[in-house]
């Protein structure tokens, strides 16, 4: 299993996002949590290099994750949100 981190600024952002767009992020991340990094099964989803990470969790939202460099079977979400203002 991997332990899934989420921070907690970005945990209020990602409750203010539609439900529907919640509960896609949920399923995200017991995957994460499941299956690790490669989550080929979803839309749009890349490597962004570098233990970066994302895919789309709809048309307008994507989820980006990293593999932190301590290799502790630790991933980081740091983005949730509307994909013209996703970080890559």
């Amino acid at each position: 299993m991997w332990n899934v981190a989420i921070k907690r600024k970005l945990l209020i952002k990602i409750g203010n996002l539609p439900m529907k767009v919640q509960m896609l992020f949920a399923d995200l991340k017991m995957d994460l949590e499941l299956k690790g990094p490669e989550q080929p099964g979803w839309m749009n989803y890349s490597k962004l290099g570098n233990n970066k990470y994302h895919c789309h969790l709809n048309y307008h939202y994507v989820a980006c994750w990293q593999v932190e460099a301590d290799n502790t079977l630790t991933l980081e979400v740091y983005y949730v949100g509307s994909r013209e203002n996703a970080p890559y």
